[in-house]
């Protein structure tokens, strides 16, 4: 179980979901996820966000201790996605007295999720730098629009130098999980802000004026120690730069030839000492695979022709990678078709459309099954990619 403690005065009072299927209805969580959420207990309480309606019940149990009999003065809006914003209603019946805290942004949207009748009342509207004083403690708020939603804010306290950092810093998995942070931090990165490294470039830039000791993001582990690592990996990510030298070796084959030949153009790479990965598009986690095309500096695409076009997993992917931002690597292009292969020059034109994206020749054509001719153009591409 992952260390909760924060201090006397900021306690956290999330909840681990452990029965989710898929987050977002599209990505698995094996070791589910938690919905972060805190309390900062001072002259003035505030409570920081509310949690997915899976779990209203056990939030209101934990919100209730540490209570204590006190009531909330604020509740804290970081993000109005419903996995953090569900029980804002519910919060705003049982605290009437209670005002929301929150982006001029977020009240606008505010309607498009609840009704609440003395909506304008209740509301208090901050910008980037306004402050807010609890007591001993104060918040600070610090706009970060797009990442991942254009209402976002994140906030730091001042006395004990944390950052509420919203979706920033997250990561799938409980926090009864014990697994290692950047892999799963890694994909929910990718897949879920991915598109936006140039908001979270500006974000990281104000967070270097802070002096910042705890990072509370709204998935995921509280960060206590060595934050430098954890901003240095937002800090590749978010500039679109390779985390490491490597091949991502993905194929999409329909009856298992195309996959034996990136099999074996994987074994090749292998043995010239380079670091490989490789995914099976049509069977395993897409949002992995999106995750180590961006860990690794170099890709090789292996598909089939398939009427006339890209076999539909490796086309999926390759929509995917553009949706995502996919730029600064190098790519090579492996194809297959038994009478008019094609792919890899439709493959060639989407991604072409990236930013900063070299295609590595030459391209390995098959013709239903590897043979002499199309292994040798095999031994040309590694040695291509591994010069």
């Amino acid at each position: 179980m992952s260390d909760t403690y924060i201090s006397d005065s900021i306690k956290y009072i999330g909840a681990d979901d452990t029965t989710l299927d898929l987050f977002e209805s599209q990505y698995i969580v094996p070791n589910g996820v938690s919905y972060n959420s805190y309390i900062i207990m001072d002259e003035k309480i505030a409570v920081m966000d509310t949690v997915d309606q899976r779990k209203t019940d056990e939030w209101f149990d934990n919100l209730n201790k540490a209570l204590d009999g006190k009531t909330p003065d604020y509740l804290v809006v970081s993000h109005l996605e419903p996995d953090h914003a569900a029980n804002i209603q519910n919060f705003v019946e049982k605290y009437p007295t209670a005002k929301l805290v929150l982006s001029i942004k977020a009240k606008a949207m505010m309607p498009q999720f609840f009704e609440i009748d003395n909506l304008d009342d209740i509301c208090i509207t901050v910008k980037e730098g306004d402050t807010l004083e609890l007591g001993e403690h104060k918040l600070t708020f610090i706009m970060a629009p797009m990442v991942h939603w254009p209402e976002v804010m994140v906030e730091y306290e001042e006395k004990e130098k944390i950052l509420f950092s919203a979706d920033g810093f997250g990561k799938f998995g409980a926090l009864s999980a014990d697994e290692d942070w950047a892999c799963e931090a890694r994909r929910y990165y990718f897949n879920i802000v991915g598109k936006y490294g140039a908001p979270v470039q500006t974000l990281l830039k104000k967070a270097a004026n802070l002096d910042i000791k705890t990072i509370c993001p709204l998935h995921g582990p509280i960060l206590k120690e060595n934050l430098g690592y954890y901003i240095d990996k937002y800090n590749t990510w978010s500039s679109y730069q390779p985390e490491d030298q490597g091949i991502l070796v993905a194929c999409a084959s329909i009856h298992g030839n195309t996959k034996k030949a990136a099999e074996l153009l994987a074994e090749k790479l292998k043995a010239t000492g380079v670091k490989v990965a490789f995914t099976d598009l049509c069977r395993d986690d897409m949002a992995e695979a999106v995750e180590d095309a961006f860990r690794y500096d170099r890709l090789v695409l292996c598909a089939c022709t398939y009427d006339g076009g890209i076999f539909p997993p490796m086309e999926d992917f390759l929509h995917h990678l553009k949706a995502k931002a996919y730029q600064n690597r190098k790519i090579a292009f492996v194809e297959n078709g038994s009478w008019a292969p094609t792919a890899a020059r439709q493959m060639k034109a989407i991604v072409e459309g990236f930013k900063n994206i070299e295609c590595v020749e030459p391209v390995v054509t098959i013709k239903s099954t590897l043979n002499e001719a199309s292994e040798k153009q095999m031994d040309e591409l590694v040695a291509a990619l591994t010069k």
